[in-house]
């Protein structure tokens, strides 16, 4: 890639009482990854080097005033904030999540102006983060209410892709907000994306039950009965790929989801638990159904270890390698389909 070509990955820097800032720098810190991207996190050249020097890496900084200053070949670091920042590691505090939010928000402006191509969004404490201006169960609802599309979280690896009907819903709430609606729109951005980013021409789609074994008929519980099953056969009745409701206790343990191209889980941790459990320290987060890209790693803040250089990068680093390959489908799909002459021409 010629270096006028080359990615500009956005980074918002998370909580600093956390391991985000960690790896981060970390897998900045190898000089091989600025052969990929043009990284740009939004912070404080201030505080990256005092993180720096905490955890003893090598890496130097291009302090820059805005995204389109960044050079390639170097870390960026937009300035968001110029103040010094007393960072404690481990500890909840409502001005770090400030800093959070400022780091996003300014990130989030970049890429909506397509200053950045890609963000990567290191993790958040979600009390701390809570104000005025950002009051959201996560990134996945603040970046849906910003950027223009469905949003769905979407967990990701080369082998595994688990999308949720409902995210950080109350588990008393779930059969109430599950509807024929909600399944259709979830199901349809799964299957848009698997097209155009991840290049699978005819999905297949399994989805998982609402209760224990799918309802057993109606036994325990009606909503797969009354609403699940009726919407997967209307989805089918047109031609889509699209089966279920299956039984979630027995669906990976069976290793039934490798015969599919995505999974739809009712909810968080019937979808997560399996995912984290598969896949953990290398699945991503990928906010699909948005009209830019943006990933994160598959974990938290992880406070117990923050600060002790304990933290294992390879979740993050895959976020900033599935990104950049989204970004890269995304182009080639937008291509393809605006010319169809050069997608006839392509081989199959």
């Amino acid at each position: 890639m010629k270096q006028s070509e080359m990615i500009k990955l956005g980074i918002s820097i998370g909580d600093l009482n956390g391991i985000g800032s960690e790896i981060v720098l970390k897998t900045f810190d190898d000089s091989r990854m600025l052969d990929f991207c043009t990284p740009i996190i939004f912070a404080s050249s201030k505080i990256l080097n005092f993180l720096k020097k905490h955890y003893k890496l090598s890496m130097h900084f291009q302090g820059i005033d805005h995204p389109s200053n960044a050079i390639d070949g170097k870390v960026n670091v937009v300035n968001v904030w110029k103040e010094n920042v007393n960072i404690n590691f481990g500890e909840e505090d409502t001005k770090i999540g400030d800093y959070a939010f400022r780091s996003l928000e300014a990130a989030t402006k970049a890429l909506k102006k397509d200053e950045i191509d890609v963000l990567v969004t290191a993790p958040i404490n979600k009390a701390t983060i809570q104000s005025d201006k950002f009051n959201f169960p996560g990134h996945t609802d603040y970046l849906a209410k910003e950027l223009g599309g469905e949003s769905l979280m979407f967990m990701i690896t080369d082998n595994l892709k688990i999308g949720l009907l409902t995210d950080h819903v109350a588990l008393k709430d779930i059969s109430s907000v599950i509807t024929p609606e909600l399944i259709e729109k979830k199901i349809k951005t799964i299957q848009d994306t698997l097209k155009k980013d991840f290049r699978v021409q005819k999905p297949r789609i399994a989805v998982l039950g609402i209760n224990p074994h799918s309802g057993d008929n109606g036994v325990i519980g009606k909503e797969d009965e009354e609403t699940l099953k009726p919407t997967i056969k209307i989805i089918r009745d047109r031609g889509d790929l699209v089966f279920g409701p299956y039984s979630a206790d027995s669906f990976f343990g069976s290793k039934n989801y490798k015969n599919f191209d995505a999974v739809v889980a009712s909810y968080h941790d019937q979808g997560l638990i399996p995912f984290k459990t598969l896949s953990f320290g290398r699945g991503v987060n990928f906010t699909a159904g948005l009209n830019k890209v943006r990933t994160s790693p598959d974990h938290g803040t992880a406070f117990e270890i923050a600060g002790k250089n304990e933290a294992n990068i390879n979740s993050f680093k895959e976020a900033v390698f599935k990104g950049i390959e989204i970004f890269k489908a995304r182009e080639e799909y937008k291509v393809l389909t605006e010319n169809p002459l050069k997608k006839q021409g392509k081989k199959i």
